[in-house]
């Protein structure tokens, strides 16, 4: 599975940025070639997925039996390597954290993401959940079932979410943090939740810029505890690798994959796979999460070919080997996706 936190890794946007060399990635899916002498539950040969404290972008690949889960038999390899990060976030946020209930409201940005989508069906599973989602207008149309309410990513969304509900929301799911959080917050109706699960307006271009990074950071509402008692406003952060990794909650989240796993078999949700790339064109799947580009869940896959280019790819190699300009007006150009038919 491809994330958007991969990108902020890559970055350094991270707190304690692994030394390089390293193989990202921290989740994925296969089948046991082999087991510890202790490992009770699996067989070489099962199809499992897994979560990974890096090196999951890999042929072989090494995880504690804990983040080990079996594939339902009507999963594809695809869609368990789009599942356990996306769907995990998802549920801790709504329902351990802001103990989503029927007839409340949830604001969710990036809509058209891997959580976003996650969230969305998610929500549909407790009955007259209104979802309000911002994403980019040119995944409206493909979204827009998903959600009760979809907003253009860059327009005044405060106003039009309080337009259909002057009061506001109960939850606000916040990837984006800069200036989002001020509004996020002032969107919360009284005992509302709002959640920061990532902070994607930090990462910008091909390097990490410390001057994009303390604008994005100054842009940040500083929270007032005395504020949030008199409003009576929940404010909480959500990171599913710390759990699991620095913090030891893999228990917590074995039962989270149950009831996710059951949910599945019970077709209630269904990961969302936007499209599959060969290891060789990680570049580019990694530029289509940052262009905000896909729909669901982006996957590498280590025995698919690379997509050969077309001839009028916009970033087109060189005999010397080096990319040429990006030319002015080939947005259209990112159509050269290897989608899922």
């Amino acid at each position: 599975g491809l994330n958007f936190i991969d990108l902020m890794v890559r970055q350094g946007n991270i707190d304690n940025p692994p030394k390089t060399p390293l193989v990202p990635g921290f989740e994925c899916s296969g089948i046991v070639e082999a087991l510890g002498d202790s490992v009770k539950g699996f067989e070489i040969g099962d199809r499992v997925m897994a979560f990974v404290n890096y090196n999951a972008w890999a042929e072989v690949v090494c995880t504690p039996v804990e983040f080990v889960y079996k594939i339902p038999d009507d999963m594809s390899f695809s869609e368990a390597a789009a599942f356990p990060m996306n769907f995990v976030t998802a549920y801790m946020m709504l329902f351990e954290v802001a103990n989503l209930r029927e007839g409340m409201s949830v604001l969710v940005h990036s809509a058209g993401g891997g959580v976003g989508q996650a969230v969305a069906q998610l929500c549909s599973t407790i009955p007259n959940v209104t979802v309000f989602g911002t994403a980019s207008s040119f995944k409206h149309e493909a979204i827009k079932d998903s959600v009760t309410h979809l907003f253009d990513r860059n327009a005044d969304y405060v106003q039009e979410v309080k337009r259909i509900s002057t009061e506001g929301v109960d939850i606000v799911l916040d990837c984006l943090c800069g200036e989002n959080t001020g509004k996020g917050l002032s969107l919360l109706k009284p005992l509302g939740t709002y959640i920061l699960y990532g902070s994607s307006n930090m990462v910008t271009g091909e390097t990490k810029s410390f001057f994009s990074f303390a604008k994005s950071w100054w842009q940040v509402e500083k929270v007032n505890p005395i504020k949030l008692y008199e409003e009576n406003k929940v404010i909480a952060g959500f990171s599913l690798l710390n759990l699991l990794f620095k913090q030891n909650r893999g228990g917590l989240i074995k039962g989270v994959m149950d009831k996710l796993l059951n949910l599945y078999n019970n077709k209630k949700i269904k990961p969302v796979v936007d499209s599959l790339w060969a290891l060789e064109e990680v570049k580019e799947a990694m530029q289509r999460i940052h262009d905000r580009g896909n729909i669901g869940k982006l996957i590498l896959d280590v025995e698919k070919a690379p997509t050969p280019l077309m001839a009028n790819d916009s970033t087109e190699t060189s005999e010397a080997g080096e990319e040429e300009e990006d030319h002015e007006g080939d947005n259209e150009n990112k159509e050269r996706m290897p989608f899922i038919q």
